[in-house]
């Protein structure tokens, strides 16, 4: 297996990287103290084609595979997580089911507004009463004429206060379960449809997190997504390459919060000398820096799988589990090793500690990820 990047992926990372260091992280503990929504950087990703990455040229993006991707999510999440998951949302959950499971029609009406960044898009399935257990939502939708007719709420939805495009999973058929389920392009335009309470949470505080409500919400016929009972498929597939964008995003955290220890650790002096010299602290740093490259060659190689067509549920998984944990490990190392400092809002590293531990949760939680991984192994 070769783990070497190509010239294209090298120079996308470079890139972002460039990008993110320039202008997201000047703004990034700013945003996180107002919670306020980066619009300005958002236009520059999709200027520089960073919000249609892993959409082919026909569609209006930037062609690039999935690895590629990985890489933007990484860069931009090792100075700052929201713009990580901003472009995870968007991409992984808000086009790419569109690009797999929709018509030629849906596409081009779509996909090349999403993949220019002219609009974002985002993925509603979590309700207040149905999170893991899809088949308990309360949101349904009923065929009158030409119109399905939708009623019903959704919790956590990412980008929700931005995004022009929504994927909506109801109910058409309640007494079938999971295979009940339709999955539907929504507009936030369509009558009906209402942006509901925005989350004040812990991490990624500027990623706009809102709840959706669908009143009587008219939704074209022609923009029900795949087979009409096919949605849990289309939204545990669609889950499957998220996960590796938030593993993506999860690893970006941990890389940042590794640096920034590796730099502290060097300048702070205790006993006249720098901490790094003490045999705990170089210890950690050991473990963290061998955790954060396990982390990248898990997440990468989920990547690679999906983008040769591979069968990719059970390293998705891993991918996510391991980077979110790894993520929670080393940003709470990063600051133990900052000491007080390290506590206050003068480092960075206490954002990204906060950041990291939703990368445990949402797309799945680390326990849905060893039930996920525990059922592929012994099938």
């Amino acid at each position: 297996m070769n783990f070497n990047l190509t010239e294209e992926q090298v120079l996308i990372q470079k890139m972002v990287r460039e990008f993110a260091e320039n202008e997201v992280q000047p703004i990034a503990a700013e945003i996180d103290k107002t919670h306020k929504f980066p619009e300005a950087t958002v236009k520059r990703m999709a200027e520089l084609g960073i919000l249609g990455l892993s959409i082919p040229e026909e569609f209006g993006g930037s062609g690039g595979d999935t690895l590629s991707y990985v890489l933007a999510v990484e860069e931009l999440s090792r100075v700052c997580a929201t713009h990580g998951v901003i472009l995870s949302a968007h991409m992984s959950l808000g086009v790419h089911p569109i690009m797999k499971f929709g018509t030629d029609a849906q596409k081009k009406k779509y996909v090349p507004d999403l993949a220019s960044g002219k609009k974002l898009a985002a993925f509603c399935l979590t309700e207040p009463g149905a999170g893991t257990d899809a088949a308990s939502q309360l949101t349904v939708a009923e065929k009158k004429g030409d119109k399905y007719i939708i009623n019903g709420s959704k919790v956590f939805i990412t980008n929700g206060a931005y995004a022009e495009s929504f994927i909506v999973f109801a109910m058409t058929d309640k007494a079938a379960g999971l295979k009940g389920i339709t999955a539907f392009i929504v507009e936030k335009s369509f009558p009906g449809f209402k942006v509901g309470q925005v989350e004040d949470k812990l991490g990624i505080c500027a990623s706009s997190t809102t709840e959706i409500i669908l009143k009587d919400c008219e939704v074209p016929v022609e923009n029900m997504l795949g087979a009409e009972g096919k949605g849990f498929a289309i939204a545990m597939q669609t889950l499957d390459g998220g996960r590796i964008g938030i593993g993506a995003q999860a690893l970006g955290i941990a890389q940042g919060a590794l640096e920034a220890a590796i730099t502290y650790s060097k300048e702070r002096k205790q006993f006249k000398k720098p901490i790094s010299a003490n045999q705990g602290i170089q210890w950690y740093m050991a473990e963290m820096a061998t955790n954060v490259d396990a982390a990248r060659l898990l997440v990468y190689r989920a990547a690679c799988m999906k983008e040769e067509g591979a069968r990719f549920s059970k390293e998705a998984a891993m991918a996510k589990l391991f980077a979110s944990e790894t993520a929670m490990a080393v940003t709470t190392k990063s600051v133990q090793i900052h000491g007080g400092i390290g506590y206050t809002k003068s480092y960075p590293v206490e954002r990204m500690m906060r950041d990291a531990k939703i990368t445990e949760i949402y797309e799945g939680t680390s326990e849905v990820q060893k039930m996920v991984i525990a059922g592929n192994i012994l099938a």
